[in-house]
């Protein structure tokens, strides 16, 4: 898969594409937001303004006409800005919340596209992490942002109009600290950033961590390594503390250096302003007017320092999304791509090559035929490449060389949902997820009817004990089919196969985990899925597969041997050992079971 250059995700790139492409589609409520903004500013600025009247008119000229008016300003002001405070504030939280919510979608369904091998590559706690809590960093920034920036921003900017349109020099005196905080909040904001990306980071370790340990909670016990675990997960924690308390000591530092700067400025004025006044250049009621708009603006500009350090997480999220958002499938429809429709399900491969990204070689040169109706197994030791055939053939990965063909048709030329939906899949390793019964078995066929789902799993022998469970077909399985036994969960899974009804089939070792009684029912149910069908088998205990039409024995990444079980025994090569090696255990172990009944 194919990953941004670096240079994308500095500030300027991701500041431009969250407004682009996630932030303007939202115009329309975010012109009215900026029209609530406006008035909420106004309202400010105009409330600061009203100090000169009441002070040089009011108190000191005695006008007892404004001294009713201006309260009824004052509060017809304090009601269209709280109306319009509501209406801004609501319209950017809303604004926010849903960019979110749309690059989640856009996350999810980029990792639905993704390959297989980059799940194989990633961590899940670290996707789940992308999720979590890179998602939740941009939904309290986003939230923050805007429906901080606008009203800080035309807040400050009205008042600090209204003080240049008081007396510019003041205004001017007043201003020069601003300049100066600029380059310290700035290299607040990527110090901010920096530690941000490592926290996501962390997090993304700790969520594998507990995911994995919840997982392997069984063996955890069996093995004694609560204490082990408890170290790690410790360990983690700890660096997060760090890491969190780092950040706050960070973030911290904005509004002292605000609070320092501004105390300067208003000393200024209040030193050059209290002259004026002192001389008769200038009304108390003009001084304490431009004082209550210096007073006010400060507080919009600390915000907008603040607001600089939530900008900087919500990027450092952003860039941890955008690099998931930005990669692209390598295993695609090429231009051109025509849907399949498989006439008999013939499986092909010509002197195909394969090497996974670690650089290994796990197939070199093999050619095999799987012929329309007919059942093929793979056999040979673990690592000889019997999954990484099966693998190429869904396009779960791409040839290196060579090519793998359905019914003559190269299957890079088929698109990947016509191609895949022609074949079933059952593995030795059986997904089920946290749902019913009758969901899970519908997987195999979006849209089955009732009636369609109980005879798929009548005919793969799961029938009888999905009734017997408590609430029958609407049984939920747990996490994994946790509450079935390996047994149930493989039929549940053949059931699931059998909805499909696909012509080709394709078995990785479906009943090497099931003891002999789970193995004999699965057995069952397998041979009446396979009946008809092409079918390509991988197993490693060889009683499994010695009925099949044609065997291929795998040995590193090549053919090594091919005939029917008669024949390669006959051969007396790799299977006719292999098959020595197993049926002679199985015969010592039914030895041994039997005296050890005989002296019970």
């Amino acid at each position: 898969m194919s990953t941004p250059a670096a240079g994308e995700h500095r500030t300027l790139p991701l500041t431009r594409r969250l407004l682009f492409e996630h932030v303007l589609p939202h115009w329309p409520r975010l012109a009215l937001a900026g029209l609530c903004m406006g008035v909420v500013a106004a309202a400010t600025a105009f409330n600061a303004w009203l100090m000169q009247p009441m002070l040089d008119k009011v108190f000191i000229g005695h006008d007892a006409w404004l001294l009713y008016v201006l309260p009824i300003a004052v509060i017809v002001l304090a009601v269209v800005k709280g109306f319009a405070s509501y209406g801004q504030a609501v319209l950017m939280t809303t604004v926010g919340q849903r960019i979110v919510a749309d690059i989640q979608k856009s996350l999810f369904a980029r990792l639905m596209r993704a390959d297989l091998a980059f799940f194989h590559a990633n961590p899940t706690g670290g996707l789940i992490s992308r999720f979590i809590n890179d998602a939740n960093m941009m939904r309290a920034s986003a939230t923050t942002l805007l429906s901080g920036i606008g009203k800080e921003a035309v807040t400050a900017t009205f008042l600090v109009a209204l003080m240049f349109y008081q007396d510019w020099l003041l205004a001017a005196m007043a201003c020069v600290a601003l300049p100066l905080a600029i380059q310290p909040v700035a290299r607040i904001g990527r110090r901010m950033r920096r530690v941000s990306t490592n926290t996501q980071v962390e997090m993304g370790q700790f969520t594998t961590l507990l995911d994995q340990v919840f997982q392997g909670a069984r063996h955890v016990k069996a093995y004694c390594m609560e204490e082990y675990e408890n170290a790690r997960a410790g360990a983690v924690i700890e660096r997060l503390y760090k890491l969190v308390e780092r950040a706050q000591r960070v973030r911290s530092i904005s509004a002292p250096l605000m609070d320092t700067l501004g105390g300067f400025a208003v000393a200024a004025v209040v030193l050059y302003g209290g002259h004026q006044v002192i001389v008769g250049a200038r009304t108390p009621g003009a001084f304490f007017s431009f004082m209550t708009a210096l007073l006010l603006v400060y507080q919009p500009v600390k915000a907008l320092a603040n607001l600089n350090i939530s900008f900087q997480e919500a990027l450092a999220a952003a860039q941890r999304i955008f690099a998931v958002l930005d990669i692209e499938p390598e295993i695609r429809d090429r231009p051109g791509a025509t849907p399949i429709v498989p006439a008999g399900g013939t499986i092909q491969f010509e002197n195909v090559r394969f090497s996974y990204p670690s650089g290994a070689l796990a197939l070199d040169g093999v050619s095999l035929s799987v012929p329309a109706g007919k059942t093929v197994a793979l056999v040979g030791p673990s690592g000889a490449g019997k999954s990484t055939i099966l693998n190429l053939i869904p396009r779960f990965y791409d040839v290196g060389d060579g090519a793998v063909l359905v019914d003559g048709m190269d299957i890079r030329d088929a698109t990947l949902d016509s191609l895949r939906g022609s074949m079933a899949l059952v593995s030795q390793e059986v997904s089920l997820f946290d749902d019913t019964v009758r969901a899970n078995i519908a997987y195999g066929r979006f849209g089955a009817s009732d009636a369609e789902i109980e005879a798929a799993a009548e005919a793969a022998a799961a029938d009888g004990f999905i009734r017997s469970l408590p609430k029958g077909y609407d049984t939920q399985v747990g996490e994994h089919g946790i509450k079935l036994s390996g047994g149930q969960r493989q039929r549940l899974a053949i059931a699931r196969a059998m909805l499909k009804n696909a012509p080709i089939l394709l078995l990785d070792e479906a009943t090497s985990a099931l003891d002999t009684e789970s193995e004999r029912q699965v057995q069952a149910a397998l041979k009446h899925l396979m009946r008809g069908r092409t079918t390509l088998v991988i197993a490693h205990r060889l009683s499994t597969v010695v009925d099949a039409d044609l065997i291929y024995v795998v040995d590193r990444g090549r053919i090594a041997e091919r005939g029917t079980h008669a024949d390669l025994l006959r051969q007396g090569g790799t299977y006719a050992r292999l098959h020595s090696l197993q049926f002679s255990d199985e015969a010592r172990l039914a030895d041994f079971v039997a005296a050890r009944a005989a002296r019970a």
